[in-house]
């Protein structure tokens, strides 16, 4: 029951995220149908949409704008600071953060690389950032791949050439498709940040003391 406890977040989210998940396959195989029936196309198998270009446009197209934010923020909380929101580090005091990893090498409970030094503990300080920006980069060439398959899904069925890898990169149907997911990620975001500074969860990580001013930074 402890292992259950300790990892009750990643747990919910994990157990969300797969629900969401079978529920956008179920939902898209019947819209994408109702979609093939109007235009008189055949009707495909429940295993053919989940491995079609339609279906897995719509899953990387969604996974690259997520991680995008993700590496974004990462990224300009480290640098950027908002005074009053629980989601920005105090502008004024030292954060922990900051602390240089060097200090704490001798510490027994250290992860090895702060322990290594060098190199490899400058390549850890970075590692999260630097993950989540690879992920993006693998999300963001999967998404061009499906959604050029899907482009090529609808020029067949309209009986119309299909384009190649590079042209739909280029194309406005590929940036629009981007850009209308990273926008309200980045909107979520700032306003996240926004309200962090005014409003408040009890007992959530995420927000500021019940009772902090509202001009208290972090936590």
């Amino acid at each position: 029951m402890n292992f259950v406890r300790d990892n009750s977040l990643l747990i919910a989210v994990f157990t969300i995220f797969l629900g969401c998940l079978v529920g956008q396959a179920i939902t898209g195989f019947y819209a994408e149908e109702q979609d093939r029936l109007m235009h008189g196309l055949a009707s495909q198998s429940f295993a053919s949409f989940l491995g079609s270009g339609a279906f897995l446009e719509t899953v990387f197209e969604n996974w690259e704008s997520e991680f995008l934010e993700k590496w974004a923020y990462v990224f300009l909380t480290a640098f950027l600071v908002q005074r009053g929101s629980a989601e920005s580090k105090d502008p004024d005091a030292a954060s922990p953060e900051d602390e240089d990893p060097s200090l704490r090498q001798d510490d027994p409970q250290a992860p090895w690389p702060v322990k290594r030094g060098g190199w490899v503990a400058r390549l850890y300080s970075r590692s999260l950032g630097a993950a989540l920006l690879a992920i993006f980069m693998v999300t963001f060439i999967a998404h061009l791949w499906q959604s050029t398959r899907h482009a090529a899904e609808q020029a067949a069925a309209h009986g119309q050439p299909a384009e190649g890898f590079l042209h739909h990169l280029f194309s406005g149907q590929f940036w629009f498709e981007s850009f209308q997911n990273w926008q309200s990620e980045f909107l979520s975001t700032g306003v996240l940040v926004l309200l962090a500074i005014w409003l408040r969860e009890k007992g959530s990580p995420e927000s500021k003391p019940v009772a902090a001013p509202h001009q208290k930074t972090g936590h």
